[in-house]
């Protein structure tokens, strides 16, 4: 199996390592084969689109979310490294309301499968980090939300001291009680 898969403490979203090939002259690895991520998962997705971030240290994308054409989100660190955050907004769920977090690096390879009914948000911790991210449904503007990064129900514990840069829509995000959440 070319992926070592591990559940978070949400089991939907999954932390998955690759198998690196590595010898004297670098490495090599599959990062993302359809069959391979189904076998591993169980998850049968179409991804339509990559997407790729630059963003300086200290930079906090999110927390987004689609209520409509909800996406799944396969994200890894291409350089750098990130802080990144999935929070379950699937009230039906026995996680709803919980958030995990994962450490991505260029160093340490890992992806993790954001799927949909989450919102998503990562913060760049290196002094540059670029984020590659395949998605399972096209970006429809008119259903994007955005969650507050800083929602105090959430508690999420974000590994930065003081304040993080972020994009007009972030810093106006709505609070947990006052957003449109999946059944």
């Amino acid at each position: 199996m070319p992926y070592q898969v591990t559940p978070t403490a949400i089991p939907e979203v999954l932390l998955l390592e690759p198998k690196v090939f590595s010898d004297d002259r670098g490495y090599f690895f599959e990062s993302y084969n359809t069959r391979d991520f189904r076998e591993a998962t169980g998850y049968e997705v179409e991804f339509v689109q990559d997407n790729h971030s630059l963003s300086e240290k200290g930079v906090l994308r999110g927390l987004h979310y689609q209520f409509q054409h909800p996406q799944g989100k396969l994200l890894r660190a291409t350089y750098g490294s990130v802080f990144d955050v999935a929070v379950d907004l699937r009230k039906s769920s026995p996680t709803f309301g919980c958030w995990v977090g994962a450490m991505l690096s260029a160093e340490n390879r890992r992806q993790l499968w954001v799927p949909p009914g989450f919102a998503h948000g990562f913060l760049a911790l290196s002094d540059e980090a670029e984020v590659l991210y395949k998605i399972t449904d096209y970006w429809y503007p008119e259903y994007e939300r955005t969650l507050l990064w800083k929602d105090p129900t959430l508690g999420i514990a974000w590994p930065i001291d003081g304040e993080p840069r972020l994009a007009p829509k972030d810093v106006n995000g709505k609070l947990f009680g006052e957003i449109e959440v999946f059944g």
